[in-house]
């Protein structure tokens, strides 16, 4: 798989990245979200998406109060990957802290990464009680230290990310991403100025849900049912309902023709538009519960669309 800047730092990255959500194992709010995966099953998911030739991995504190970050390190470990092999992006948690909280829970983070450095540290939302130039004040000084690599943002507003930008240009940093919701039905970013901004600024687009919470693999449109079985949580973070089966049911006939035609499957499709529309700008991180699902990800950006394909699915999801 063909290789990006993440941003303009040195890191290169893989188009398709593994997010790692899924490995919180059901701990705190945000880890219920996602069925319990036991260590081996996490083990064979990391190993079927190193295998694809996806090489950087993307977890958070808030996933499990780092339980996803501990299970990623230990999969890695198990799986004989060397530190310095793969790339680790993760997230500090910003809600009901101060921007000192970036540095006091710095050894938390690589406590649970365990022999991985963190090669991409972000703000996961702007939700902190201090200003953006006070968070990345402290992101810098994590960097010069050695302790990251690079510094990110992620559900930052244009403006916020600008604001970001800045702050760190100040200090001779780049502001090497901003990951966002971004997929076939939810296209926000190109329209409030987020997508232009990172463009702008050189800055990559890390999506997050790319295929929806699943609505972009077809699945709950080939069993209406397996919507009941969907946590309320990603039910509500997609929309997931009748009506919107069926206001996407065009959309996702359209992807099964594509996919069909390439050999290749729905999510595939929806995988490889979301990293080609917009050039290199744009990479993306979806989940997997079975090493099936890494697998067919990790394929997706050998996919080859035609103009003519790319043209009539734009077209369609936005519609």
């Amino acid at each position: 798989m063909k290789k990006r800047r993440l941003g303009r730092t040195d890191i290169e990255i893989t188009p398709i990245g593994l997010g790692c959500w899924q490995f919180s194992q059901g701990a705190n709010f945000a880890g219920r979200a996602w069925d319990t995966l036991p260590d081996e099953a996490i083990r064979c998911v990391v190993d079927a998406a190193l295998r694809g030739g996806i090489n950087w991995f993307d977890t958070a504190e808030s996933y499990g109060n780092g339980r996803s970050e501990q299970k990623l390190a230990e999969a890695l470990t198990a799986l004989d990957v060397k530190p310095g092999a793969v790339v680790i992006a993760t997230k500090w948690q910003p809600v009901f802290r101060t921007a000192k909280s970036i540095s006091s829970t710095i050894d938390r983070r690589t406590s649970c990464l365990g022999r991985y450095p963190i090669d991409l540290h972000q703000v996961h939302n702007p939700m902190s009680f201090s200003p953006v130039a006070a968070q990345m004040k402290e992101m810098a000084a994590l960097l010069h230290a050695g302790r990251i690599r690079a510094v990110g943002v992620s559900n930052f507003s244009a403006r916020r990310m600008q604001a970001a930008h800045d702050a760190l240009a100040a200090d001779g940093i780049v502001l090497a991403s901003n990951q966002v919701r971004f997929n076939l039905l939810d296209r926000r970013i190109e329209q409030n100025g987020v997508l232009e901004t990172a463009k702008k600024l050189g800055v990559t687009i890390i999506a997050w849900s790319p295929l929806a919470q699943g609505i972009l693999t077809g699945r709950f449109h080939e069993d209406p049912g397996a919507m009941r079985r969907a946590s309320g949580l990603r039910r509500i973070m997609s929309r997931l309902s009748p009506g919107t089966l069926e206001r996407t049911r065009p959309l996702i006939e359209e992807l099964r023709a594509i996919a069909r035609a390439h050999g290749a499957t729905i999510s595939q499709v929806a995988l490889s538009w979301e990293v080609v529309f917009h050039g290199e700008t744009v990479v993306a991180i979806p989940g997997a519960s079975r090493p099936s699902q890494a697998e067919e990800a990790a394929a997706a950006p050998d996919l080859r669309l035609s103009a003519l394909e790319i043209s009539r699915i734009d077209s369609l999801a936005r519609s």
